[in-house]
């Protein structure tokens, strides 16, 4: 085991697969999604995680048919958000951090609600969506501004992301450091790799991080 003190004034959490389990009800509302409409469900779900729905639709639908297809998606994943969990230790670190965690999430405004509020987060919070970006990940647009609306410069806050396009946009936004979460993307030099947020406390202004 070693240890990891991360000094930083704020943390900057992705949602799906970093605060909350939503894995299992986002791949079978995609495959259902992808059945409906005669698409492949297994290359749909290949480019699905850390995207936002918009972008994901754009590879696989011609333009005219978009708009429908959006709407078809995002009701099928609001339909299933009130099975959302959190991830171990998510509620607790989040909770501690308070005004200084923001959550920025390739999901609609209406999901990433129904999918925190589902898994037990606190209501006020600083979130950025798909909507307010006109780059999804792995532009780190959403980053920028998550840090410009809690006014902490990017390069002294911590991020917190698990998927491929997540972490490259994690990476690309130059934060002081970037936790890895899950195993599924590798650690580079200087990044932190967790199993959950369990192995990460927030005292004394600095995230403390336990790693295996």
């Amino acid at each position: 085991m070693s240890d990891h003190t991360l000094d930083c004034r704020a943390v900057l959490f992705d949602c799906d697969g970093v605060l909350v389990d939503s894995r299992q009800t986002a791949q079978d509302a995609w495959t259902v999604w992808a059945q409906t409409l005669g698409i492949d469900p297994q290359k749909v779900l290949e480019n699905l995680h850390g995207r936002r729905s918009v972008d994901t639709v754009k590879l696989y639908v011609p333009e005219p048919q978009q708009d429908t297809a959006l709407a078809l998606i995002e009701q099928s994943e609001l339909a299933t958000a009130a099975a959302t969990r959190p991830i171990p230790g998510g509620v607790e670190l989040f909770t501690k951090l308070n005004s200084l965690a923001a959550v920025v999430t390739s999901a609609s405004p209406a999901l990433v609600e129904a999918r925190l509020t589902a898994a037990g987060y606190p209501a006020q919070r600083v979130v950025v969506t798909g909507c307010d970006v006109s780059t999804g990940k792995p532009s780190p647009q959403g980053y920028l501004r998550a840090a410009e609306r809690l006014q902490v410069p990017i390069h002294e806050c911590v991020i917190v992301e698990d998927s491929p396009a997540g972490v490259a946009a994690a990476r690309a936004a130059q934060p002081a450091r970037v936790i890895i979460v899950g195993g599924a993307v590798l650690p580079q030099h200087g990044d932190v790799p967790v199993r959950d947020l369990r192995q990460v406390r927030w005292t004394d202004n600095a995230l403390h991080v336990t790693t295996t």
